[in-house]
């Protein structure tokens, strides 16, 4: 089987390092940027099969980045989950504008979950 790719795009340095610990041990690939600016370039040079992306980060934040992934032809198509703090429903009416597949909470998921979403996302794992 072939390896899926992670971006994770997270500006809290400890929180970045956790998810990419946890993804790597289960047998993902994953890349990191820790704001929109850079995330930006990673996805659009790496293609991943998937990409975790904070809201609120420096440079430009994760709803700008996705606004900008969607104008590129491959990025009108990447998967996206939103893993971020904010609960507010305007910022997630422009994610759900944007595109992305799903909004996750940060203090409501553990990282075991997150991954389990992220399988479940890209079909290595069933719904449920």
């Amino acid at each position: 089987m072939q390896t899926k790719k992670i971006l994770i795009v997270e500006d809290d340095q400890d929180m970045a390092e956790v998810l990419s610990d946890k993804f790597i041990s289960e047998g993902f690939q994953v890349t990191s940027a820790k704001d929109g600016e850079k995330g930006l370039q990673a996805a659009l040079k790496e293609h991943p099969d998937l990409i975790l992306l904070d809201i609120v980060m420096p440079k430009v934040d994760g709803l700008e980045m996705l606004k900008k992934l969607r104008e590129d032809e491959w990025g009108r198509s990447a998967v996206v989950i939103l893993l971020t703090n904010l609960s507010s429903t305007e910022k997630i009416a422009e994610a759900v504008k944007q595109g992305m597949h799903e909004y996750l909470i940060k203090s409501e998921w553990r990282v075991t979950d997150i991954v389990k979403k992220v399988k479940e996302r890209l079909g290595l794992v069933k719904f449920g």
